[in-house]
């Protein structure tokens, strides 16, 4: 909504404070500055205001506002005085304004920093979370125009909007004064009120799918009136479900005669309906659902799921249609899943939902699962029943224009009959937000993730989000770091979920095998050593074990100390007359239940080859399976801390691999300690001494609960390495990392940011610039990373000079672009002693290779023998700062061998990113060498990691080579590049994304 030229000359409309929020109760609006046109808005709003609410506003009876008031109000120049409004279908139900004032408390102007504060809530619309919305924007608004603090007077009686100050997290000052409460808000982001505002996100973004997901009743638009057709499939599948709420048939091509359909009323409006609708299923043609948008906003739905396609999948038109689609369902308060979607499931017995063209519910279970693709959704939806596996909740979004997989996260965190979330993604939206949600998920839950399209370097179609240009190992790296069970394929993320939907974490990586078929077992013991883990050696019960011989095994496994997990591979008995006999799956799963259910908690898989009803008899028991509980706060909600430490594991820092064939670096050993046995019953409360079942150190139901049976040895080794590396995860996400504080007293922050400033200019260039080695010097220097000084040598002469400055012995290398660090092709001279020897490597560096002014050498002083390593820091758009790390030359440029963590980077981070590159022994000591200073080459870490995180216009740093000795370490080469501070979306206000 464009302004009048009345009504701000010199400053334009800001379209970048527009912005969509989900509210508290789960509903959307839109927040924008008010504009001169809203005048009859404003009227209108001010009407529905209660007396007591005016009054609250301006401290006595306001029964009108005055043609000089609206003009006030509606009329700013968007920086001492500013107004924002919340509206809904384009009218207001909430304002708020800011007027700048001097220190007397009068209107003002820059440089003064402080602004009055005022706020006026519809009293339909309160307690909605409206002004706390309005305060996040209308403080990211002032601090913008540089406004540093808000003033505000509110009545003591005024409890609610003096709770929306008390409760922001700003730090703020408060005093009572001539009747009134004067509070004063440092508007700077602190720690609390970055917690709280992403708290209230997570709510309310949670509670948007939950209104989704468990709507009090159904519309379906475009219900065919003849069999066949996907509107009247969804209606079918509806019925099918046992929906436990009311459902509409609605198309406004019924005759009028005609008041039922399937046996559910028929309408060929929304509006006929006497009743509100909740969720309203679009199947009607795209050029046919704005009519259909309407019609449901104007009749108060909820949510909407758009199976209609025709949008971003076909191209630049159908993209904008597609925004508009968004737009006009915000603008209503309803959220979106699709458009081109298949469907939504909830399995809870109170709801008993199948919004979806999946023609069979499947069974209640306790795995969430979203999908961004309606195939590999009805795949995975089929694997699930085939392996006797069920569902809490299923969404498949489609084009996710709307709800996508972080508001499924969201939603799975405090879902309680969510154990395990599975998602199938082919574009991250937003992933700076998806790691921190996933990093907060994974703590109390299993978070498993397919990525799709992950080398095409572009999105797949009708997905109109930002590309990212990080390579896929750097997007799992990230992941893995977030707690992320990074799968490459839908069949593994099955096998995952199943094997952590039913079984307790392991409390360490030794596994214990037992069978009937020694090479079975073999198999599954390479298996082991191949995914990391530390498998006894394999114990062969024979081909004559009968299912209590099983039993017994399984149950002296589970009891011994030294093992942590337990593989059973089965199969069939062959009989007398030498046919194989397969009739006694049942009794062997029997047997194997009832062992898993009386002996200590420790994850059990089973791995069998053609044995009939094996695998069924195995799953037959997840219909009745207790759900899992979770620690709660003493208000009740489920904990947002991770689990306890498992049985004898601790939560150190990982220890250095001992050679390369020991297992991955993340891949510690655990002391061992018998598992407790399961309780007497399944419905004790949890306490404060006892863990609960979705913790590592967690205890099995008595009840005998299904054990995930695999056809291929690999497969089940492979599920549980995933369970193995996210229950060490989730030990050391017990107790988090930390920047050691010895960095605060040789770090020079104001220093290093007055530098940068000059180093930009006042009108930096947007593609930035990259440093000299002097500028570099001095602003790495100021973070205490020291980088050894050079020395041009343009001719053999200035070489001697400057190797008399930094004293024999020296190196003499060339600098030229397409010579640097590489020493292969001759460029690099080290261990020069004398003249003699540096004037003799000059005359050769130049023969062979060229003129001096081609090749630019250098003269540096030798640093001490090491390995050699290369350390980088870079800001993805979407991701953030990422620090890398790998040992310099073919490790890291040729095989890929770099590891990668989010900035800001913990003690715990750098300890792990040096270890987990698969290179990693070569720094502890490989075939007998001595084992390098890796404490400092941490501390680099954390300084580098500091600097691009304190400062945001440092957007690429390379360290190359950092030459790590048994005794410190020396930065040989250093590149920089500054250029303006990408925006970081991640630190303002809530909002939706808008693609």
């Amino acid at each position: 909504m464009e302004p009048t030229p009345e009504q701000s000359p010199h400053h334009a409309y800001p379209d970048h404070w527009e912005a969509d929020v989900v509210l508290r109760d789960g509903g959307t609006a839109r927040i924008r500055p008010i504009t001169t046109d809203d005048a009859e808005r404003l009227v209108s709003f001010y009407e529905q205001v209660s007396d007591e609410s005016k009054y609250y506003r301006f401290f006595a009876p306001y029964p009108r506002l005055s043609d000089r008031d609206v003009h006030r109000f509606t009329h700013h120049d968007y920086v001492d005085r500013v107004g924002l409004a919340v509206t809904i279908g384009g009218e207001f139900i909430g304002t708020v304004r800011y007027d700048r004032i001097n220190e007397q408390g009068r209107p003002a102007s820059a440089p003064a920093d402080e602004a009055e504060v005022a706020f006026l809530v519809q009293d339909a619309h309160q307690g909605r979370g409206v002004a706390s919305a309005l305060l996040e924007h209308i403080a990211a608004v002032a601090r913008e125009r540089g406004i540093r603090r808000f003033a505000a007077e509110v009545l003591p009686a005024n409890t609610k909007m003096i709770k929306v100050f008390r409760d922001a997290g700003y730090t703020q000052q408060r005093s009572f004064e001539d009747g009134s409460v004067h509070l004063t808000l440092d508007l700077e982001p602190t720690e609390k009120s970055l917690a709280v505002q992403r708290g209230r996100e997570q709510r309310a973004e949670a509670r948007s799918v939950q209104r989704l997901l468990a709507p009090g009743s159904v519309a379906v638009i475009g219900t065919g009136r003849t069999p066949g057709g996907v509107g009247r499939a969804v209606l079918r599948n509806l019925l099918a479900a046992g929906f436990t709420g009311r459902t509409y048939a609605v198309n406004r091509a019924f005759d009028e005669g005609l008041t039922t359909l399937d046996g559910v009323p028929a309408h060929q409006s929304l509006g006929e309906i006497d009743e509100r609708v909740d969720l309203a299923v679009i199947a009607v043609p795209a050029h046919r659902v704005p009519e259909a948008v309407a019609d449901c906003g104007e009749h108060g739905v909820q949510g909407l799921v758009v199976l209609s396609a025709g949008y971003a999948e076909r191209g630049s038109a159908g993209r904008e249609l597609q925004r508009e689609l968004v737009r006009q369902a915000r603008s209503y308060g309803m959220r979106i899943i699709g458009p081109n979607a298949f469907g939504i499931i909830n399995t809870a017995e109170s709801v008993r939902l199948n919004a979806s063209l999946a023609p069979e519910s499947p069974a209640r279970g306790r795995i969430g699962l979203f999908t961004q693709s309606g195939a590999i959704g009805i795949a995975l939806l089929s694997g699930l029943h085939r392996r006797g596996a069920g569902l809490s909740s299923f969404i498949s979004a489609g084009n996710r224009a709307d709800v996508s997989g972080n508001d499924f996260l969201q939603y799975s965190f405090e879902d309680p009959d969510t154990d395990v979330a599975l998602l199938y993604l082919e574009s991250l939206g937003n992933p700076r937000k998806f790691t921190r949600l996933a990093r907060r998920t994974a703590a109390v839950k299993p978070v498993v993730v397919v990525k799709g399209a992950r080398h095409s370097g572009t999105n797949p179609p009708g997905h109109a989000v930002p590309v990212s240009r990080i390579p896929d190992a750097t997007v799992s790296a990230l992941m893995r770091q977030a707690g992320v069970i990074r799968v490459d394929t839908v069949t593994e993320m099955v096998d995952a979920g199943l094997l952590l939907a039913d079984q307790p974490l392991p409390a360490g990586p030794r596994v214990a095998i037992l069978g009937n078929s020694e090479s079975l077992g073999l198999l599954t013991y390479d298996a082991c050593l191949a995914e990391g883990l530390r498998p006894r050696p394999p114990i062969d019960l024979t081909t004559a074990a009968s299912p209590q011989d099983f039993r017994d095994a399984l149950a002296e496994a589970l009891a011994d100390g030294t093992c942590d997990a337990v593989i059973v591979t089965a199969i069939p008995w062959v009989g007398e007359n030498g046919n194989a006999e397969t009739g006694d799956g049942e009794v062997l799963a029997a047997a194997l239940r009832g062992a898993a259910a009386g002996g200590p908690a420790k994850p059990v898989a089973v791995v069998h080859v053609e044995i009939g009803g094996l695998a069924e008899a195995l799953a037959a028991a997840s219909s009745t399976a207790a759900p899992r509980t979770r620690p709660t706060t003493l208000a009740g909600r489920p904990a947002t801390t991770p689990g306890t430490t498992a049985p004898g594991a601790s939560a150190t820092t990982a220890t250095p691999p001992a050679s390369p064939t020991a297992a991955a670096p993340t891949t510690t050993g655990t002391t061992a300690t018998t598992g407790t046995t399961a309780p007497a019953t399944d419905t004790a409360q949890p306490t404060a001494a006892t863990p609960t079942p979705d913790t590592p150190s967690a205890t099995t139901p008595t009840t005998p609960g299904r054990i995930p049976a695999y056809p291929a040895a690999e497969r089940a080794v492979r599920a549980m390495a995933e369970a193995v590396k996210y229950a060490q995860w989730r030990r050391q996400a017990a107790t988090p990392g930390k920047v050691p504080e010895f960095l605060d007293d040789t770090i020079d922050e104001p220093g290093t940011a007055a530098l940068i400033d000059t180093l930009l200019g006042p009108a930096p260039d947007p593609r930035g610039r990259p440093l000299t080695h002097d500028e570099v010097s001095e602003l790495l220097g100021r973070y205490g990373i020291h980088v050894r000084p050079t020395l041009p040598a343009p001719d053999a002469e200035a070489a001697v000079a400057a190797a008399a400055r930094l004293g024999y012995p020296v190196a003499l290398k060339t600098t030229a672009p397409h010579l640097r660090h590489r020493a292969d092709l001759g460029g690099v001279r080290l261990d020069l002693a004398d003249e003699e020897a540096l004037r003799r490597a000059y005359g050769e560096l130049t023969d062979l290779l060229g003129k001096p002014a081609e090749l630019l050498p250098v003269v540096q002083a030798m640093a001490p023998r090491g390995v050699d390593t290369v350390v980088r820091a870079s800001i993805d758009a979407a991701a953030g700062a990422i620090l890398s790390f790998g040992l310099a030359g073919a490790p890291s440029e040729l095989l890929g061998d770099t590891a990668h963590r989010l900035v800001p980077a913990t003690d715990r981070d750098a300890a792990e990113l040096i270890r987990s590159i698969k290179a990693a022994p070569v720094l502890f000591g490989w075939r007998g060498s001595a084992p390098v200073d890796t404490a400092a080459l941490e501390e680099l870490l954390l300084r580098l990691s500091r600097l691009v995180d304190d400062h945001p216009e440092v957007v690429s740093v390379a360290l190359e080579p950092v030459v790590v000795a048994p005794q410190g370490i020396t930065v040989l080469g250093a590149s920089v590049r500054l250029a303006p501070p990408p925006p970081r979306g991640d630190l303002g206000p809530r909002r939706l994304p808008n693609y």
